[in-house]
This record gives structure tokens, sequence and C-alpha cells, in this order.
């Protein structure tokens, strides 16, 4: 199966969608070149954070310009996931473009609640990478979750776009193969846009 050059990829904080991120890096075709030592975040006996960022406040901003966006990246060659969760703000734009250079939209779901408690759980405002200095503070972090979760399951439904759990199966079908690893959350669902 042939991989875009880019994935936009989206989900609110907590909703662990770094890691569904990590798990598809691993298969064939994954360009990984944007992980740097200082572009990493671990916590627990959980992967964190790898790889460039995108968004209000953080070392790159989010802004849809090709040429912006792969100089993240050390090598030119692959699909690279280009992780913001500013695109969740203006997702139907963002779609327009991916559609425009013959990119992927990625979505990643997890309920408001959920998503909250496990971003406090994986560190909150003392994460060091990447930078969540935009949000402030507890109240408008659960606020900003709630309007960027909104906006995807709003743009979702005017698209028709379907909402599935993130298994071998899912892989399978969009990816042509299985990455390596698990997301133990049942609560965690996806959809990509093509």
């Amino acid at each position: 199966m042939t991989l875009p050059n880019r994935i936009y990829f989206t989900g609110v904080p907590g909703s662990r969608w770094s890691g569904i991120a990590q798990i598809m890096e691993t298969i064939p075709g994954f360009n990984t070149s944007d992980r740097t030592p200082d572009r990493e975040y671990s916590h627990g006996a959980f992967s964190g954070h790898k790889g460039a960022y995108f968004g209000k406040k953080m070392e790159l901003h989010a802004i849809l310009d090709n040429g912006y966006i792969d100089q993240a990246w050390l090598d030119l060659g692959g699909c690279k996931v280009v992780k913001s969760h500013d695109w969740a703000y203006d997702i139907k734009k963002v779609h327009e473009h991916a559609k425009q250079n013959g990119d992927w939209v990625m979505m990643v779901y997890r309920p408001d609640l959920s998503s909250f408690a496990w971003w406090h759980e994986a560190g909150g405002f003392k994460i060091k990478y990447p930078c969540y200095d935009w949000y402030e503070n507890s109240t408008k972090m659960l606020a900003e979750i709630q309007i960027q979760n909104e906006a995807m399951l709003s743009y979702a439904n005017e698209v028709d776009a379907v909402w599935r759990t993130f298994t071998p199966a899912w892989q399978q079908e969009h990816f042509g193969t299985v990455g390596t690893g698990t997301v133990p959350s049942k609560d965690i669902l996806v959809t990509m846009l093509k």
C-alpha cells in the first residue's frame, strides 16, 4: 500500500494519540527522522512523546505550509506524521489542504474527562515536550479539550467519517500491515480521511 507524504494527525491532550502515532511509526514507510533527544518526553512505563509537535507556543507552529512542516524531518522520504492538537480547531481547512496534496488526515477521539485525567497523570503542565503553556491552567485545558473533541466529532459527522478502535484490522486496512504495540484503552476511536 502506498502511504502519502504526510498524515495530518490530531487528537486532544490525553487522548493517547501519541502512543497511536508511535505504533504507526513502526510500520515500514514511516519517516521518524524528526525524533531528537530534545523532542522526547517519557513518563513511567509509557513512551510519552517522540518527534516533532506543532502548535501554539510550541517549538513549531501549526502552519499549513509543506515546506515549513517538512523542515522538522532530517530525511525527505517516507510518510511524516504531522502531529498537532491545533489541527482540530480548523479540521475542515486541514482536510482540504491535505487532499490538495494527496495527504491524509487522521483524528483520534477519546472522551473529554478520560483525556483530561490521563493528561494530568502523564505529567500535565510538568510535561517537558511539547510545551503546553498556551493552555495556561487546568480549567482552560479541559475547556480546550472539549472544544477540540467537539470540532472533530462535528466534522467527522459532516463528512460521514467512520470511527473505529485502533485495532490490527484497522491498521491493516489503512496501512497494509500492522505496527508494533497496543493501545490499552478501549475508549479511544480513530478515523482516517483520505
